[in-house]
């Protein structure tokens, strides 16, 4: 088997990734891969890292951890020919929930990741990439937050980081042109996905499709307090689209606007602020199955 290059992230799993990351590196030259660890110091050396090794010829990048090194890796390996493997061991492992070809163990994601390529639609927006959903209004603050917060690990932060923010919680007037179609609303969220979930397990947009050359919007109006934590509640099973405050549409391409600040969040990383066009790049991302 030709040289495997592999990306850890530090943060992975919060710090219980040192003996999986040995484990799984174990395994992947039992499998006969010829490990090249790419890992840097720092977020940006790692991406530097990464960059470098597609560049030069990389036929696969398989990183380790969740959502935001697959943000990292998919910088790198978006528009080429170089295959993305995922072994998730993160704390929301939301882009992995999509592809129910990945187990969740990470010896057995380790094979996978080890597989041919299928290719999968990618969202941009300007020189970023976003794998599973990018986000704005309160879900970006609580993504804000649960940046900050160092307990409780996983899933539960974004619940936690949720309670913290909603005494902030405002609506933002902004506009959506949606293929030339222009839509108002007074929006206390926005998201705009490429697959199902985001915030460690919450199904935003049930029928995104990673494969259909389409995002999936859903926005969310002006809601109480009390109101949207009962919304919240029936996102996990994706039952919320039957709210009368979610509306869902889908096209090609988003340009968000706004008259008051609005940071754009993607992956569960800081994209950057509004005005921002997303589009959905069909067949950007080679990913291993």
């Amino acid at each position: 088997m030709s040289d495997v290059h592999v990306l850890i992230s530090p943060d992975a799993g919060r710090g219980r990734t040192t003996g999986t990351r040995a484990d799984v590196l174990d395994r992947l030259r039992a499998l006969g891969a010829q490990v090249i660890d790419v890992s840097g110091a720092s977020a940006e050396q790692s991406a530097s890292n990464a960059r470098k090794a597609v560049a030069d010829g990389a036929r696969r990048l398989i990183v380790l951890g969740g959502d935001g090194i697959v943000h990292l890796g998919l910088q790198a390996v978006a528009g080429t020919e170089t295959i993305l493997g995922v072994i998730p061991i993160g704390t929301g492992n939301d882009f992995v929930r999509g592809l129910d070809w990945i187990p969740d163990d990470p010896l057995e994601a380790a094979a996978v990741a080890l597989h041919d390529f299928t290719p999968l639609d990618a969202l941009r927006c300007g020189d970023q990439w976003t794998a599973s959903v990018v986000t704005a209004g309160f879900s970006g603050d609580v993504n804000e937050r649960a940046e900050r917060l160092r307990r409780p690990r996983g899933p539960s932060r974004y619940t936690v980081a949720t309670i913290l923010e909603l005494p902030q919680l405002a609506a933002r007037a902004l506009e959506l042109d949606i293929d030339g179609d222009v839509i108002a609303h007074r929006a206390t969220m926005l998201a705009v996905a490429n697959t199902a979930w985001f915030g460690g397990g919450m199904q935003i947009a049930p029928d995104a499709d990673p494969s259909d050359g389409l995002l999936d919007v859903t926005v969310v109006d002006e809601i109480g307090r009390l109101e949207l934590l009962r919304f919240f509640s029936r996102v996990f099973n994706g039952t919320h689209m039957s709210h009368p405050k979610v509306h869902g549409y889908r096209g090609r391409s988003v340009r968000i606007t706004t008259d008051e600040p609005l940071v754009i969040w993607g992956d569960g990383e800081c994209v950057g602020p509004a005005p921002c066009t997303i589009e959905s790049v069909p067949g950007a991302l080679r990913i291993a199955r």
